[in-house]
């Protein structure tokens, strides 16, 4: 029998720091009990829909205790406060005892995740989410057609006919989808309801940008790659392998797929619905927790990339996205080791939302550093230190132009 779910109240006076951005291994997050908080970040690129004044009830601390990584803000008591701390090892435990505090963490961590995407799309990739526009899912199909991609294009056309019957492109898409019929080895599949196990073949969608979604899913073999199509190009956001978890905004949110999913390999996923999902809230906490800790680190993430939007000089935007993937690893950038990046210049230039042409002409100057080199076509550091060096120093000197045009009046 499992011992007794302990907690322990902590009291903070009014003004005191209760966690500091930038802070290493944080191992525990804060329900506020009573009193106030306030949340703030040094880079604050966009306005958070949750405000940034907690009260009773409210929880932080969460994304970088489950993930591992550096705090992301700094909270500081707004009144004397009470708080619950909740140790990372508690969290399932935690869970199964209270499954309103597990959905109701899960639903606004879905939440904020759809909305730091959005930002990070418009900032990055110059492409509005998708949203309830079913015409981008035909033009995944033109995408994928060009390329001689069948099995891609046909499920894209036949999602989009689907989805929006009445739409300008549907007969286009019909005579598409004869055309290329003979070609498809691997038309789409209907699964039955409670086919809760399912086998996707390579390059086989399990699901696009813009289509509807009431399922989440768990690999259990094999691997899925995410991607978007945006101005005829796919971006890979991620590759997947056993035990990951995708697709889970849309089942919490009932909202659009924000991104697609591909079987990069034969792969086996379990489908979870909602009703499922809610059994497993209580059954399975170690699963819900497994999904808290994935949505941690993918929010964690987002945050990083977009306060490297804020960063000036593109040179700086690179040393800094490259100690994103460092800290992403959780290595010590204190201790002296070197890295093989698992990407190039070119992919590292589209990270940081550079053109070819000026990607190009930064990485040039990036490996004028002799502590990097190219080494089978990826970045290779020799000492990871000298990222942390470099990444310092173009934040340094962005906070001082910021402080001299501050003086000026000019921001």
């Amino acid at each position: 029998m499992d011992a007794p779910l302990q907690l322990t109240f902590v009291n903070f006076a009014k003004d005191a720091y209760i966690i500091v951005e930038g802070k290493r291994n944080a191992d525990r997050f804060f329900i506020i009990r009573s009193g106030k908080v306030r949340l703030s970040k040094e880079v604050q690129i966009v306005a958070e829909e949750q405000g940034d004044v907690l009260g009773p009830g409210d929880f932080f601390g969460v994304v970088s205790t489950m993930s591992g990584h550096s705090h992301i803000e700094t909270a500081q008591a707004l009144t004397d406060v009470t708080l619950i701390s909740v140790h990372r090892d508690q969290f399932s435990q935690l869970i199964q005892n209270n499954a309103p505090v597990a959905m109701k963490i899960i639903l606004q961590f879905s939440k904020r995740m759809r909305y730091l995407d959005e930002a990070l799309t418009l900032l990055t990739l110059k492409n509005r989410a998708t949203g309830e526009d079913f015409g981008h899912i035909f033009n995944i199909g033109e995408y994928y057609s060009k390329l001689n991609q069948f099995n891609q294009a046909f499920y894209a056309y036949h999602k989009y006919i689907k989805h929006c019957p009445n739409g300008a492109s549907v007969k286009t898409a019909v005579e598409r989808m004869k055309k290329i019929a003979p070609y498809v080895k691997n038309p789409p599949k209907e699964f039955k309801p409670g086919e809760n196990v399912r086998a996707y073949p390579k390059d086989g969608i399990i699901f696009c940008e813009g289509e509807p979604g009431d399922e989440l899913f768990i690999i259990q073999k094999g691997a899925v790659k995410i991607v978007k199509i945006t101005e005829d190009n796919e971006i890979l956001l991620a590759v997947l392998k056993s035990g990951d978890i995708f697709g889970e905004m849309a089942l919490l949110e009932s909202k659009p797929r924000a991104a697609g999913a591909v079987a990069y390999e034969n792969c086996q996923l379990m489908a979870v619905n909602r009703e499922n999902f809610q059994q497993m809230i209580s059954s399975q906490p170690q699963l819900i927790a497994r999904l808290t800790t994935l949505l941690s680190e993918r929010i964690w993430l987002i945050y990083k990339q977009l306060a490297n939007t804020q960063i000036d000089d593109p040179l700086g935007r690179m040393y800094d996205m490259l100690q994103i993937q460092i800290d992403k690893k959780k290595i010590d950038v204190n201790n002296a080791t070197n890295f093989s990046f698992d990407f190039g210049i070119k992919e590292l230039s589209n990270m940081v939302g550079l053109s070819p042409s000026d990607g190009a002409l930064i990485g040039k100057k990036l490996l004028e550093n002799r502590a990097f080199q190219i080494m089978n076509d990826k970045i290779f550091v020799k000492d990871v230190r000298e990222i942390a060096r470099q990444n310092g120093y173009f934040r340094k000197m962005q906070q001082l132009e910021k402080a001299r045009m501050e003086k000026k009046g000019m921001v």
